[in-house]
């Protein structure tokens, strides 16, 4: 009945008797009959290792590579090969958990490694050994400024923040019992006079804003941070943290908490995942931070050495009273860029932008010179903008799609208005041939 499993029959009889049940099926009697598997698996019943790797291989082929015009959160930056392989080494690459500091120190130093890059970037005072993304990061920075204010109970969000996000942050919030409310935009920014009303009415523990935004817009949050800290609230600001090497730090804007997914920082795109997101704050709030922060010392020798320096017990203890109960991470995605951001340094980081700035800036004067195109919003941008266009949204995608180009993302499927629109991203992974060519491709649908 279930030939992938190691145990015998005799061995399924002694469990199932142990537990009080007669059969496997009364063992899986809560899963409705409609959706269970009745039939075999499609798959072979065994292959050599050479046939094996031929079918997966034959599975691959079946994703076609497209060159990427697209962002939104996931961005197609370069990665230096050598990562591969240092991801590899055994004092990096290990079982061990930072529990077990003696055999644990690879892991130890990789993590505090990527606390201090991370800090260094955000600007804050502590980060945490990562979270599993960024909008689950963004999640917990809410339980963070609900579990400070203690009495007060609403987040206000700003409409600017990826609607993904939204989305995660809603699903977290609605278990806790929190209220989450909308701040509006207003030409593609947050409408910094709806937030301060908002502010205005009491009960709100923390604010949340995107730089950049989900237009890819970088908004001015000057004034934000006194209003906000005006009414006993926290400032919460996603970012992208390869942008953070061009643009104001959350520190500079005079955020409580940063976070955001760490993606960018020349991981691939993967079909979606997994990712590492990360979650940095003032030093006031660090007993607040879920997870685990490594620290350095030295050992009795006098060499430097890697410790595991706090983290929250009720999470393990007393979990009814914990603010997060997350225990884990992603740990192998926080080495890869970890390594990423010590091969890059800031001036890799800086050229990245400086590249990715100068073509997106380039796609965006070609496409308004075919006529077809208009920018949705005016406001500054560095590498991801919105357009309007007078041709059929679905109908240029499936053609891009043919022609082996990932066009853009069409904003209709997220926001209400923008059926007209497409978000278009330029990293600096594409190159003016390859941004000339999609103009071509656009041009021919236009005849």
């Amino acid at each position: 009945m279930h030939n992938y499993f190691p145990q015998t029959d005799a061995d399924i009889a002694t469990m199932l008797q142990r537990v009080g049940i007669g059969s496997m099926d009364e063992l899986f009697a809560e899963i409705p009959e409609s959706v269970r598997l009745r039939k075999d698996y499609d798959l072979p019943s065994s292959l050599s290792e050479t046939e094996i790797r031929e079918f997966f291989a034959a599975l691959g082929d079946k994703n076609k590579p497209l060159t990427c015009f697209a962002g939104a959160g996931a961005y197609d930056h370069y990665a230096p090969a050598v990562i591969a392989q240092i991801l590899l080494r055994s004092e990096f690459y290990t079982s061990y958990t930072p529990y077990q500091p003696e055999i644990g120190q690879g892991t130890l130093q990789y993590i505090f490694e990527f606390q201090s890059m991370i800090s260094g970037m955000t600007g804050m005072e502590c980060t945490n050994a990562s979270m599993y993304d960024g909008a689950t990061a963004t999640a917990e920075a809410m339980f963070m400024a609900v579990a400070q204010a203690k009495k007060k109970n609403k987040v206000l969000i700003s409409a600017t923040v990826h609607p993904n996000v939204r989305a995660v942050v809603d699903t977290y919030a609605l278990f806790k019992g929190i209220e989450v409310s909308e701040i509006a935009e207003k030409n593609g920014v947050t409408d910094k006079a709806d937030m301060e009303a908002q502010l205005a009415v009491g009960d709100v523990a923390g604010v949340i804003v995107s730089t950049p935004n989900f237009y890819g817009i970088l908004e001015d949050y000057s004034g934000y941070s006194e209003a906000v800290h005006g009414s006993k609230a926290l400032l919460i600001m996603h970012a992208d943290p390869s942008a953070l090497a061009v643009v104001k730090s959350p520190a500079e804007w005079g955020a409580d908490i940063a976070c955001g997914d760490g993606q960018p920082l020349g991981m691939p795109l993967n079909f979606g995942g997994p990712y590492v997101g990360y979650l940095s704050a003032t030093k006031d709030l660090v007993r607040k931070l879920p997870g685990r922060i490594v620290g350095a010392t030295h050992d009795v020798d006098g060499k430097r050495a890697f410790v595991l320096t706090l983290q929250a017990r009720e999470q393990h203890i007393r979990r009814e009273k914990a603010n997060s109960n997350i225990c884990s991470n992603q740990s192998l995605m926080a080495l890869y860029v970890t390594i990423y951001m010590a091969l890059m340094g800031p001036e890799g980081l800086k050229k990245v932008n400086e590249l990715s700035y100068s073509g997106a800036h380039y796609l965006l004067d070609e496409l308004v010179a075919t006529g077809a195109f208009t920018p949705a919003f005016d406001q500054p941008f560095l590498k991801e903008f919105a357009v309007r266009t007078t041709l059929d949204v679905k109908k240029l995608q499936s053609k891009l799609i043919k022609k082996g180009m990932l066009g853009g993302i069409a904003l209709g499927s997220y926001k209400k208005g923008m059926e007209d629109c497409l978000l278009f991203c330029v990293t600096e992974k594409r190159s003016k041939a390859q941004i000339d060519q999609l103009i071509t491709i656009i041009k021919e649908e236009m005849l």
